[in-house]
């Protein structure tokens, strides 16, 4: 059974990677005729966050707190 700390942090940074596509993408069309970095920033933040998020998923699995699997898988009907 997952820690409530770890699906916390899991659900947080899946938040994060979301608002780092979503401001990306506000960037790209701002900052379309100036030529800044906001965007590729952006990005790059959104690949570190992905790793984070993609090792702490991995963490999860490999300390058996999470499984793989449906949740209703095995359920009676």
């Amino acid at each position: 059974m997952p820690t409530p700390l770890l699906k916390f942090l899991i659900l947080v940074l899946f938040i994060a990677v979301l608002a780092s596509l979503s401001s990306a993408l506000m960037f790209l069309f701002k900052d379309h005729e100036t030529g800044r970095k906001r965007t590729l920033y952006a990005l790059g933040l959104r690949i570190t966050l992905a790793i984070a998020l993609m090792s702490l998923v991995g963490y999860g699995l490999q300390t058996g707190q999470l499984t793989l699997g449906a949740p209703w898988h095995g359920v009676a009907q």
